[in-house]
């Protein structure tokens, strides 16, 4: 059972999930546009061993919108909230931008981290390069749903007419080819809860401003476990990129799921908590 709590602040407030289980701190940090309970598939596995909390981002879920910002490294600013309630180093499990966020966290407070995992982390696919990727298209599209108060499945509905645009090759998808309708129903209840705001450093290509990705990962001092989606099957984080982190990681264990997108723990999911689980056994 998990219950949601609030983390009060001057400016805005969060919102966060905490399971009842005693052990180790286990902090989930969702990606951009989603929220806490995208990991409801793998909380119930990881509450055996370690005490899950998982954040809503500002903007995101119930927590509050601000005008502070959202590019990546505002985002530290949350979990560093969430991981100053503890009195022991917390392990750190974060998808897409939460990937981004649990690796600067873990640089800018070795001491109070025991280990990273990071699932796909977007790097510059959703920065500066993203204009040259079928994600600018994506993301321009998702924005006009963002606060849509209709209900889920209409918003759903029109979510699975959008077309994605691959500026390499002019080729256009449909969203609800590529997505399941279920799928689609979880992104729009999603985007009712999402500042508008959220998208904009995106689509500009300003998400990563002021994120030194080099001497984020060379600065990490903790066991990091690095799960890399499939390019071909919707992943983001490419070769190159998982390479760059690999080699400035000192103590990183890579591991690639072929055939997998991006949502790997929806994808999946059991193969992915015995992973989880047999990196955790050794932090």
């Amino acid at each position: 059972m998990f219950i949601e709590r609030r983390l009060t602040g001057e400016e805005f407030d969060l919102n966060y999930a905490s399971g009842s289980a005693g052990g180790t701190p286990l902090i989930m940090l969702h990606g951009v546009t989603r929220r806490w309970q995208s990991f409801v598939p793998v909380l119930g596995d990881l509450s055996m061993r370690w005490h899950p909390f998982a954040l809503d981002f500002r903007g995101h879920g119930k927590s509050a919108n601000t005008t502070a910002g959202y590019l990546v490294n505002d985002y530290v600013a949350d979990a560093v909230r969430l991981l100053e309630q503890f009195d022991e180093p917390v392990v750190l499990y974060g998808h897409s931008l939460g990937s981004m966020v649990a690796a600067a966290v873990a640089q800018q407070y070795p001491d109070h981290v025991r280990a990273i995992i990071l699932e796909d982390p977007p790097m510059q696919a959703m920065g500066q390069e993203i204009s040259q990727s079928v994600l600018h298209s994506f993301f321009r599209n998702m924005q006009q749903f963002t606060e849509d108060q209709r209900s889920v499945g209409a918003i759903a509905k029109d979510l699975a007419e959008i077309r994605l645009q691959d500026p390499q090759t002019g080729n256009e998808t449909r969203l609800g080819d590529v997505r399941d309708a279920a799928s689609l129903r979880f992104t729009a209840s999603c985007l009712q809860k999402l500042d508008s705001n959220v998208l904009f450093p995106i689509i500009q290509g300003r998400w990563m401003e002021g994120y030194d990705a080099e001497s984020v990962f060379r600065g990490i001092r903790c066991p990091a476990l690095l799960l890399q989606a499939d390019i071909s099957a919707g992943g983001m984080l490419c070769d190159e990129d998982a390479a760059m982190i690999e080699s400035l990681v000192s103590d990183l264990t890579r591991i690639k799921f072929l055939q997998t997108g991006h949502l790997i723990h929806w994808g999946q999911t059991q193969k992915l908590i015995n992973l989880i689980t047999a990196f955790l056994e050794t932090v």
